[in-house]
């Protein structure tokens, strides 16, 4: 666990104009997805739960789902889909919600503002999955809590747990180091765009790198997967991530970006699984 270094402290959160107009741009150059009626989970997922929760800030409640754990439970989960269309229903497939369960865990699931029964985006997504943190104080007290983040889901993670404590442990796959780089590699015909970005709103570019969050993390585990093909992704970015997260690194050497939970299922699973119980063995050290 790492949760300071030399007094230094990660990148706050850009305030007054600056901090509107960085989330206005990151906003604007996110890809667009269709928004979609949210997505019941297959009649094999039951028994789950489906609610909304309410925003600190006032706004349209998030819409989540609650699976409870198929056995005497040992703590609780909460997944953070990456940016596509049908939101919290990615986690409808690649067997992550029925892995956990059978070892234990409830898991929680929610759409992210902008995506399917949740309400529009009205700043930086990591205050919503704090909120989605209190559910789980809620409904699972007294147990280890632990977050999963793909993608976009993992990005916000990183940000939140490098300023909050009592979360145990963390997964992430498909972690981009910084949004806007992957966005540079993967995306080139908006690099003009990206460079403004770094050059005229540097708070907001600061606090979208997620290497100067990571060494800052408050968790006792964690682990990070990656393709080794990502196009957004390379792979000395992803291995400079999990070096500044202290964090255990798997590549899935022919996968791309989200391919790997597709190609090797097994090993990632595996690999979140090991970290919880690792995580949870040392809150108790």
């Amino acid at each position: 666990m790492s949760v300071g270094n030399g007094g230094a402290a990660a990148p706050p959160r850009p305030r007054g104009l600056q901090g509107r107009l960085a989330f206005f741009f990151l906003h604007a150059f996110a890809p667009r997805v269709p928004r979609v009626p949210p997505v019941d989970p297959p009649a094999h997922f039951a028994p789950f739960e489906r609610f909304d929760v309410s925003r600190p800030d006032g706004g349209d409640p998030l819409h989540a789902t609650w699976y409870p754990s198929t056995g005497p439970a040992r703590g609780a989960v909460l997944l953070a889909h990456p940016w596509l269309r049908h939101g919290q229903a990615y986690f409808h497939r690649y067997g992550r919600i029925p892995a956990l369960r059978a070892a234990g865990y409830h898991a929680l699931t929610f759409d992210l503002p902008g995506f399917g029964g949740s309400g529009r985006a009205r700043g930086f997504w990591d205050r919503e999955i704090e909120s989605m943190f209190d559910v789980l104080a809620r409904r699972a007290p007294g147990l280890p809590w632990h977050y999963w983040g793909v993608s976009s889901g993992g990005v916000w993670g990183h940000v939140l747990l490098a300023r909050r404590d009592g979360i145990t442990g963390a997964m992430f796959e498909d972690v981009t180091p910084h949004l806007l780089e992957w966005s540079w590699n993967a995306q080139p015909a908006g690099r003009l765009a990206y460079l403004g970005y770094r050059t005229f709103l540097r708070a907001g570019y600061r606090f979208l790198d997620l290497r100067r969050h990571a060494p800052f993390l408050r968790v006792r585990a964690v682990a990070h997967a990656v393709g080794g093909r990502d196009p957004g992704i390379p792979l000395a970015d992803a291995r400079a991530l999990a070096a500044a997260a202290k964090s255990d690194l798997l590549v899935i050497p022919d996968a791309g970006h989200l391919d790997a939970i597709r190609q090797a299922p097994e090993a990632v699973i595996a690999l979140a699984l090991r970290t919880f119980e690792s995580a949870a063995a040392r809150l108790s050290d």
